[in-house]
C-alpha cells in the first residue's frame, strides 16, 4: 500500500512539473496553441510510456532479487538450521536483546522454520517473504497518475490564448501541488502547509526554468521570438 502511495505521490508530481516545463517553454517561445499541445501531449505520452517500462522493470527486478535472496535464505534454514538459529539470535543480540534471551528467543523461533525463515530476511535482508505489489501494478498506478496530472498544465491550452493559458496552468498547477503537498505532508507525518509550500517551490522553478528556456531557446536557434 505504502508503495502504491509512493508511486502515485511521484507520478502526480512528475506529471505536473516535467509537463508544464515543456508547455511554458513552448507557450514563451511561440503564440501557437497547437504548437503548446503538440508538445505537452507528445511529452506526456513519451514520459507515461517511459516511466511506466522503468517502473515495471526496476520493480521486477528489484523483486527477482529479492526472490533469490529469499530463496538463499531458506535453504541455509533447511540445510543448515543450528546455524540459522545461532545467526538469528545474533541479530536479536545486535538489537539490544540480552544474550541469553536472544539465544532463547532464537530456539523458539527454531521450532517453526517459516518463522525462524521470515524473521532472517526481514531482520538480516531487510525485505519481507510476503510478496508485495505486481511490478505491473506499479507501473498502472505510476502511468494513470502521471497522465492525469499532467492533464493540469496542458488543459488551459485547449480554450484560452496562449498568454491567458501560460498563467492559468501555472496557477492551477500551483493549487494541485499544493494540494498533493499537503495530503503527503498528512500521510508521512509531517508539517502539511510546509510540505505543499515545498512542492509548490517546484512549480515555480518549473515555471522559472520554462521562461528562461522558451525566451533564450529561439534566439539561440536564429528564430524570431513569438513565431
Amino acid at each position: 500500500m505504502l508503495g502504491e502511495i509512493r508511486e502515485a505521490i511521484f507520478g502526480a508530481q512528475d506529471g505536473v512539473t516535467s509537463i508544464l516545463i515543456v508547455v511554458i517553454t513552448v507557450a514563451t517561445a511561440t503564440t501557437s496553441s497547437l504548437a503548446v499541445l503538440i508538445a505537452g501531449i507528445a511529452a506526456s505520452t513519451a514520459e507515461i510510456i517511459s516511466m511506466a517500462a522503468g517502473e515495471y522493470m526496476s520493480s521486477r527486478s528489484q523483486r527477482q532479487l529479492f526472490l533469490a535472496q529469499i530463496e538463499r535464505e531458506r535453504e541455509e534454514v533447511r540445510d543448515r538450521p543450528g546455524e540459522s538459529e545461532a545467526e538469528v539470535a545474533v541479530l536479536l543480540e545486535q538489537e539490544g536483546m540480552s544474550a541469553a534471551a536472544a539465544k532463547r528467543v532464537a530456539a523458539e523461533l527454531a521450532q517453526e522454520p517459516s518463522v525462524l525463515l521470515k524473521t532472517m530476511v526481514e531482520k538480516e535482508l531487510g525485505i519481507t517473504v510476503e510478496p508485495g505489489p505486481s511490478a505491473i501494478q506499479g507501473a498502472l498506478v505510476l502511468a494513470v497518475t502521471f497522465a492525469v496530472a499532467s492533464l493540469i498544465p496542458i488543459t488551459p491550452f485547449f480554450f484560452l490564448p496562449v498568454g491567458t493559458a501560460a498563467v492559468t496552468a501555472v496557477a492551477l498547477s500551483a493549487a494541485a501541488m499544493f494540494v498533493l503537498g499537503v495530503v503527503k505532508g498528512r500521510v508521512v507525518g509531517t508539517n502539511a502547509i510546509v510540505s505543499g509550500l515545498e512542492i509548490v517551490a517546484l512549480v515555480a522553478i518549473a515555471s522559472a526554468g520554462g521562461y528562461v528556456v522558451g525566451t533564450l531557446l529561439p534566439r539561440a536557434l536564429g528564430a524570431p521570438t513569438g513565431q
